[in-house]
């Protein structure tokens, strides 16, 4: 008997063709495989995460708010400025109420607000020692700022054309008559109900061309 190895049995051609394709499909689908990992399709520059997600500062520089310039107000504390006096017809001074109807208890909050009409910067005492208010029912006068007045200043203040300025503390007024007698007593109420009031305002000698006019209840 041969002891030789029966020599390996040849499979068809077609068997062969059939493995190269198994092969060749397989590694087609391992390059498939890495594009869709590296291309991502689908996603757009909009699904990228943005660079506050990554904690990568942004490119684009953030807009600043601008800052706000402080309100213009009439100083309470004694003040010089340099300049000329402000002339006549060059300023406006008007009389402000913080509400033109009050209610049984309200008290009104009197201040006044002053503009430069003219073309020049120019100077005037705008201090609590240079303002008179005056309020009035009719032809009678029930109220006088200066009645009473306790520690008045002067300020100086330069005014720029165009740019008003305007009492930083109101006056609150009591609603009561006033009288240089009864700085230290009681005072009498003014009528109210519905009564219609006129205030006035003088800074300076420079005098407000209208009055305010309100209403206590």
């Amino acid at each position: 008997m041969s002891t030789n190895p029966a020599p390996a049995r040849r499979h068809p051609p077609h068997v062969y063709r059939r493995r190269r394709l198994m092969v060749l499909l397989g590694l087609v689908a391992v390059i498939v495989a890495i594009v869709l990992i590296i291309v991502r399709p689908g996603a757009s520059q909009g699904d990228e995460p943005d660079a506050a997600a990554q904690g990568t500062p942004s490119a684009t520089p953030r807009a600043t708010d601008p800052a706000t310039p402080p309100p213009t107000v009439i100083p309470t504390e004694p003040a010089e400025a340099d300049g000329d006096r402000c002339k006549e017809g060059a300023l406006l001074v008007e009389a402000v109420t913080d509400k033109s109807v009050y209610e049984a208890g309200e008290q009104p909050a009197l201040s006044v607000t002053i503009t430069n009409i003219g073309k020049n910067v120019c100077v005037i005492n705008a201090g609590t020692k240079a303002q008179v208010f005056t309020i009035t029912s009719g032809t009678e006068v029930y109220w006088l700022s200066t009645d009473c007045q306790v520690d008045p200043v002067d300020a100086e203040v330069s005014l720029t054309p165009g740019t008003p300025i305007s009492s930083s503390v109101p006056i609150v007024w009591d609603r009561t008559r006033s009288s240089v007698d009864t700085c230290q007593g009681p005072r009498e109420a003014v009528p109210a109900g519905g009564a219609s009031y006129h205030l006035a305002v003088t800074v300076d000698g420079f005098a407000s061309e209208a009055t305010k006019q309100f209403q206590l209840y």
